[in-house]
């Protein structure tokens, strides 16, 4: 069985800005995110993982993560994380 996370980082640099993204391997995800191998978060490294939910599902792992890129996802995640 595999999961699919679907996680929120927070920059140490910038607390004020976060990241959401999915992934199958959160480790080496957090490593290519610091490294300033993705293009998004580059200028904010370093970052920390501030939240991640494990999916069996990949489906439903990516609508969590289209959803909480939502406005009101965002909102909720604000509320909740």
């Amino acid at each position: 069985m595999s999961f699919h996370y679907v996680y929120v980082l927070r920059s140490t640099s910038y607390p004020s800005r976060h990241y959401i993204g999915i992934t199958e391997d959160l480790k080496a995800r957090l490593i290519k995110h610091n490294k300033g191998d993705v293009p998004h978060t580059r200028k904010s490294t370093p970052w920390e993982i501030k939240n991640a939910i494990a999916f069996t599902d990949s489906t439903k792992a990516r609508e969590f993560e289209k959803y909480l890129k939502s406005h009101s996802g965002r909102a909720w995640a604000k509320k909740h994380f």
